[in-house]
C-alpha cells in the first residue's frame, strides 16, 4: 500500500468562508466598557465632593490659622452676648446696618469683613448679620475665633479668623 499526503481544498480550515474577510464576531466585548465605566467612576468620585452647597463655617474655639494682614485696616463687624452689634468700636442699631455697610463699602477697596461673634448667641443672629454683610456690599465674610479649643489632631495655635467666603 502506497502512503501518500491528502491535500483538503478547503483552504487551510476555514471551511465555507471566503478569503480576506474576518467572520463576524458573536460575543460582545466588555473591555471598553469597563474601561469607560472606571473613567466614569473616577469623575464621580472627584466632583461628589465638590456638588455640596454650603458655606464652610468655623464655629468659635477652633485650632485655625490666621488669615494674611492686608495694607488696609480690616474692618470687623461685633455681636455681643446681648445680640448688640458694633462697626469696629462704634454700636450701630440694627436697622442702620446695611446703609452704613453700604457707605463703607463704597470708600473700601477690599470686601473682606471680619465678623466677631459670641458664643452663646444664637446660630440665627449669626446668619442674620451675615445676611446683612452681604446686602451691605461685603461678600468675604471671615469668623473670628479662639484659636484655644480642640485641636481635631492639629497644633493649637494663637487667636485666628477662618475665611468662609459667604456668597449669598
Amino acid at each position: 500500500m502506497a502512503g501518500g499526503v491528502v491535500k483538503s481544498s478547503g483552504g487551510g480550515g476555514r471551511r465555507g468562508r471566503r478569503k480576506g474577510r474576518a467572520a463576524a464576531m458573536s460575543e460582545i466585548n466588555i473591555t471598553p466598557m469597563v474601561d469607560v465605566m472606571l473613567v466614569l467612576l473616577i469623575i464621580f468620585m472627584v466632583a461628589a465632593p465638590m456638588l455640596t452647597v454650603g458655606v464652610p463655617v468655623k464655629l468659635p474655639e477652633t485650632a485655625a490659622t490666621a488669615l494674611p494682614t492686608e495694607q488696609e485696616e480690616p474692618l470687623t463687624i461685633s455681636i455681643t452676648a446681648d445680640g448688640r452689634l458694633s462697626i469696629q468700636n462704634t454700636e450701630v442699631a440694627d436697622a442702620e446696618l446695611i446703609p452704613k455697610l453700604q457707605a463703607i463699602a463704597a470708600e473700601r477697596t477690599s470686601k473682606k469683613v471680619f465678623l466677631r461673634a459670641d458664643g452663646s448667641i444664637p446660630y440665627e443672629r449669626v446668619a442674620q448679620v451675615m445676611g446683612a454683610l452681604n446686602a451691605g456690599g461685603f461678600n468675604e465674610i471671615g469668623l473670628v475665633t479662639d484659636a484655644e479649643g480642640p485641636s481635631f489632631g492639629a497644633g493649637a495655635a494663637s487667636d485666628a479668623a477662618t475665611d468662609t467666603g459667604s456668597g449669598g
